[in-house]
Order: structure tokens, then C-alpha cells, then sequence
């Protein structure tokens, strides 16, 4: 089979398109043949050499897959050959304290699929049986590839790490993004007001093309203050932010009194600078948010499937192509997630 595996990180990465051996099995692995695989902003942070912590060697990237069972080990029993999967974004173990608590994501023992062990920038991939949820027949593969990443990401960090309520207002940064346009999506279905920043004028029509949110085009007017006038002075109840250090400030300054600012994204390896009193007078809590459970997957399907949330792809390309992807996205040059189709 092929494999586009990472050989050097860097600001233009070296990727061989390998021929290489099909991966061989344990009796509680499924091999599945990749439909699809989503090109995420954390495979452009690999492949730049900005993220290299628990990297594994030459790897295949790629953590948002979908595809049809090819096989299984003998002691599999939850799929079968032929159905149609998406990867758990981690391979957990399924039995330590965080595993019980129904953090798998954040498993003891787990490692990142794409990240720690090889993904699904090939045309197959092995995966434990845990690792990979049955999804609906009727779904294009390159819509379900986002289920877990993006969507389902946004979903936990919206749902159970920021807790949004039914009426309250989100403010999403990098709103046209892969995981951003999602978000606003998701904040949306979810019952909130939603106020959607984008920095590049080409992405506020589609944008409004959604119809679901507020855009807020960012430029010399610090975007707080906008966010102030939409919101009379009050500021938003949440912050979902998936550009990090660079508008850290701004964010803040958007926040209402028990605000909750959730950090999903850092593009350029900054650091912000605090002062502790801003966040003591907003009763604020800033929280990270990483990943998505197997119950967030299947209730992205829910979703998707009802024409709550609509995954938004702006380009498809080939495993050869896989550079230029990873140029448009490392310029931010695209709306919505690139799909690679193996």
C-alpha cells in the first residue's frame, strides 16, 4: 500500500509517498481502507516542526479518517468487515482511572493516532477495535472524516468543558478555519447567539453564508470592542479560541462577567501576558480543550445526519499533494478543513 510518511519537519517539510507493507493485525485490531482523511491544523504543526513532543519517528499523519472495515483480528466483536468507520482520535487502553471516567481521550497509556502511532495519510490503517465507531452508510466519507476532528472537538469543548447554556453568546475565533467554521456550526445547533472573527476579508461572505452567525471582521479596530458594542457593553459568556497567544488579549477584553474562555488552538508559538486582575474582576475561567470522546463522535453524527452541523470542505486532494495542502492551510488559504482522498 502507500504511505505519505513525515521524513524531515520543517518550514517546507520533506514527505516520501512510500510503498509499504500493509499493517499487520492483533487480534483486537481492525484494518480499515481509507476513504478519507481530514488535514488538521495539528498535522501542519507536525510537519512544520512546531510540535515534535511524543511525535513518532518517519510517521503517517493524519488522525481524522474514515473508511470501510477490510478485516479484523479474530477477537474482534463490535464491527465487522465491510462497515463504515471513523477513528477515535487516541488509542486508549480502555482500563485506567481515566479510561473509566470516560476520558479516553486523555488515556494513561493512549497515543495520539497520527501523532504517536502511524494514521491515516494511507490507504490503510490499523486501529484496536475501541479505537474506531460505527457511522451511518449514508454519509459522503469526506463528511465523516470530521466527525471526530473537527466537529467532535468542538462539540466536547462547547458542551462539557465551557458548559454552554441555551441563549448565551459565544465569541469564535478563527471562525473560518477547519475546526472555527465547525464550531460556529455546533454553537449555533447548541442554542447560542454566536459571534464569528475571521482576520481575512475573502472568508466574511462565506461565513454569512451559514446564516447562523454574527461576523466580525477583524482589523485596526481591536475586535473587543466591536464585540463590546454587539453585546451592549456586557461581553460574551464564552470565548472559543483557535488561534491562541496572538489575540490572547483581545479575547480576554471580550469576556463577560463569569466568562469562560476555552483555548483550543496556538498557530504561532507565542506566549501571552496576563494580568491576573482582569481575570479576577470577571469571575473568568480560561480553560484548555483538547480531543473528543466516542460519545461526542457518534452525537456529531446525530448531528450531521439531522442537518444540525454541515462539514465544510473547501479542497480535496491526493496523498501526492499533500504538501500543497499543507501550504494553503499553513497560509490560511482555505475555508472550512482539506480533505486528503487516498
Amino acid at each position: 500500500m502507500h504511505a505519505l510518511v513525515l521524513t524531515e519537519p520543517g518550514e517546507e517539510p520533506s514527505v516520501a509517498l512510500k510503498e509499504v507493507g500493509s499493517p499487520a493485525l492483533g487480534p483486537h485490531d481492525v484494518l480499515v481502507e481509507v476513504a478519507a482523511c481530514g488535514f488538521c491544523y495539528h498535522d501542519v504543526a507536525v510537519m512544520r516542526g512546531v510540535l515534535r513532543r511524543g511525535v513518532k519517528p518517519e510517521v503517517v499523519l493524519g488522525h481524522e479518517i474514515s473508511g470501510r472495515v477490510a478485516e479484523t483480528g479474530s477477537a474482534v466483536t463490535t464491527v465487522a468487515a465491510g462497515d463504515t468507520v471513523v477513528a477515535a482520535l487516541t488509542i486508549f487502553c480502555g482500563e485506567c482511572s481515566r479510561c473509566r471516567q470516560g476520558s479516553e481521550y486523555r488515556c494513561l497509556s493512549g497515543k495520539g493516532v497520527g501523532h504517536g502511532v502511524d494514521g491515516g495519510f494511507a490507504q490503510m490503517v490499523a486501529l484496536p477495535e475501541t479505537s474506531v465507531v460505527a457511522v451511518p452508510q449514508g454519509l459522503r466519507p469526506e463528511d465523516s472524516a470530521l466527525l471526530a476532528c473537527p466537529i467532535g472537538v468542538a462539540l466536547r469543548a462547547l458542551e462539557d468543558v465551557a458548559r454552554l447554556k441555551p441563549g448565551e453568546t459565544v465569541l469564535v475565533t478563527g471562525a473560518g478555519g477547519g475546526l472555527g467554521v465547525h464550531a460556529v456550526q455546533v454553537a449555533s445547533a447548541l442554542g447560542a447567539r454566536v459571534l464569528a472573527v475571521t482576520t481575512s476579508p475573502q472568508k466574511v461572505e462565506p461565513l454569512e453564508g451559514l446564516a447562523i452567525a454574527e461576523v466580525v471582521l477583524a482589523g485596526e479596530l481591536d475586535y473587543s470592542e466591536i464585540v463590546m458594542a454587539l453585546t451592549e457593553d456586557n461581553g460574551v459568556d464564552v470565548v472559543f479560541d483557535t488561534v491562541g497567544s496572538a489575540i490572547f488579549r483581545s479575547n480576554l477584553a471580550s469576556l463577560a462577567q463569569f466568562g469562560r474562555m476555552v483555548l483550543l488552538g496556538e498557530i504561532t508559538g507565542g506566549r501571552a501576558s496576563i494580568n491576573p486582575a482582569e481575570i479576577l474582576f470577571r469571575d473568568a475561567t480560561i480553560v484548555g480543550s483538547t480531543g473528543a470522546e466516542r460519545r461526542h463522535i457518534r452525537k456529531a453524527a446525530e448531528m450531521v445526519a439531522a442537518g444540525l452541523v454541515r462539514p465544510v470542505i473547501s479542497r480535496k486532494f491526493a496523498l501526492a499533494d499533500a504538501v500543497e495542502a499543507y501550504r494553503l492551510m499553513r497560509d490560511r488559504q482555505t475555508f472550512g478543513r482539506v480533505v486528503l482522498v487516498p
